[in-house]
């Protein structure tokens, strides 16, 4: 990787090819349509080549990873990460839920197990989830949780939810991964049940966070694996990876 900040796809359904939000970009593909073990539980195996592949890839870059089955790559990108940071994750479920097999890593349970796993995750800020979702995650892993519910977001005025993303923690950098399965059915189309967040209003989080904090990476997910709905996520990937940009060319002044 030439650029310290790089555009990454990871390649798991092939749904990316069938996108052009990234045309004309510098980007390095992560080709893992072959890697058996991996969609929505990624066993030890996977686990070990995926490692692999992203070993010399930067975390302070964006990292796009197909289909929210994979969202547990994350947890991938959170661990290459050595200072204290806080993750700021807005996905329409609370990705917190006790592994089904054992201790596999899932799409389901990766946020709890990175709070559990990685030292320097110092808190979850979590937007999207409706409260009862919120309700079931562990007492413990809840307590290092601010949680900004759906109901929240719906009813709140847009100055109260935008001084929520203001006040993210002034001491730390943030690591952002965006699902896109937080947005309504009007602006994404995933693999996932869906939130009521418009694009618009995402934007508007995102800006104002990339305003005011250091941020380390974001990664974003929540692709359509069923053909034919590649030009609505195409827009919305465009429109956050151009205020990822935005925010990196400023940067690099």
């Amino acid at each position: 990787m030439e650029k310290k900040n790089d555009i990454i796809m990871m390649n798991f359904t092939g749904t990316y090819k069938g996108q052009q939000f990234y045309h004309g970009e510098k980007i390095s593909w992560v080709e893992v349509q072959e890697l058996s073990g991996c969609n929505c539980y990624c066993d030890d195996e996977a686990r070990i080549t995926l490692e692999d592949l992203i070993r010399e890839a930067p975390v302070n870059g964006i990292h796009f990873l197909d289909s929210g089955n994979y969202h547990y790559v994350s947890l991938l990108w959170l661990k290459k990460i050595q200072e204290p940071f806080c993750l700021l994750l807005f996905d329409n479920h609370t990705d917190m839920q006790p592994p089904a097999f054992g201790g596999i890593l899932s799409c389901g349970g990766w946020a709890a197990e990175a709070l559990e796993e990685i030292p320097f995750l110092q808190e979850l800020i979590l937007a999207g989830p409706d409260q009862e979702s919120f309700d079931q995650v562990d007492p413990d892993s809840a307590k290092k949780v601010r949680f900004l519910s759906r109901e929240t977001l719906k009813k709140e005025k847009k100055e109260a939810l935008l001084e929520f993303f203001r006040n993210l923690p002034e001491e730390l950098p943030v690591y952002i991964s965006v699902d896109k399965d937080v947005l309504c059915p009007e602006d994404a189309s995933t693999d996932w049940s869906q939130g009521d967040m418009k694009l618009n209003e995402l934007e508007e989080y995102l800006k104002e966070v990339f305003a005011c904090r250091k941020v380390l990476g974001m990664d974003v997910c929540g692709e359509c694996t069923h053909p034919g709905m590649e030009l609505l996520n195409d827009r919305g990937n465009g429109k956050i990876l151009t205020i990822w940009k935005d925010w990196r060319d400023s940067h690099e002044k």
